[in-house]
């Protein structure tokens, strides 16, 4: 025998017009205060936090033939702890990834770095090439400059990464012990030079016989990278797999 229970029905009907009222309120509040996606800084819709639909999937990957990802292997030569270079993203000038990385460094949305961090790990591990390491150890800033922002950007890149892949990951090993002007604008060696015994290896945690990820928001010339791979090298690293956001020619 079949029984109606009618009392069911008026709960669905409850629901469904919480779900229609949630809705009404969301795009109410979209109304008095837009939300723009990082990238593209068009108008997000709906569920759509920090990067719109369109742009989660057409953000330009490092694809595997393009100029740039030939020549960051080519950064690191001399370095055989090096096992591997590998950037998310191909940064052009006043492109998409331009804006995110604005959006993370100078407009306070640290959740950008998190979010971009996740993606780069869930893609690699599809891919089956994320690497295998004990530690992730993102590249400090000095104090005063992350007093200033608030956070570390490769901090929350390193976070990211962490979340999807279980790796853990620290933003203490490393410390930057002196305060330097921006690399902008400089040549490799001016960029050398300008962070030539900056970094310092602290803490109780040993890089000593590991394998570590040591992961930075872009790649340009590498100098920044380099005087921390220096000192990963000389406290005994064995193997070191360099992660960024993007990377520039």
């Amino acid at each position: 025998m079949f029984i109606c229970n009618c009392n069911n029905g008026n709960n669905l009907q409850r629901v469904f017009m919480r779900m229609d009222l949630s809705d009404y309120w969301n795009d109410f509040v979209d109304m008095l205060f837009p939300r723009n996606c990082a990238a593209c800084e068009n108008a997000l819709l709906g569920s759509e936090q920090l990067l719109c639909t369109d742009c989660r999937i057409s953000l330009p990957r490092m694809e595997s033939d393009s100029a740039i990802k030939a020549s960051l292997p080519g950064k690191f030569i001399g370095y055989q702890e090096v096992q591997g270079v590998i950037a998310y993203l191909a940064f052009t000038k006043k492109g998409k990834v331009q804006n995110l990385l604005h959006a993370l460094k100078y407009g306070g949305q640290k959740e950008v770095g998190v979010l971009l961090g996740k993606m780069m790990a869930r893609e690699l591990v599809e891919e089956g090439i994320f690497p295998s390491a004990d530690l992730i150890v993102s590249v400090p800033l000095h104090d005063r400059k992350q007093k200033e922002r608030g956070y570390n950007q490769s901090d929350v890149f390193a976070e990211g990464l962490s979340l999807v892949t279980g790796i853990p990951w620290s933003g203490t090993m490393l410390v930057r012990t002196r305060y330097t002007v921006s690399q902008t604008g400089k040549t490799k060696s001016e960029r050398r030079n300008n962070v030539k015994g900056i970094f310092e290896l602290v803490g109780i945690t040993s890089p000593a016989g590991k394998a570590v990820i040591l992961v930075d928001d872009i790649l340009t010339t590498g100098a920044t990278l380099e005087a921390c791979l220096e000192v990963l090298i000389d406290a005994g690293c064995t193997k070191v797999y360099i992660l960024t956001i993007a990377a520039a020619q």
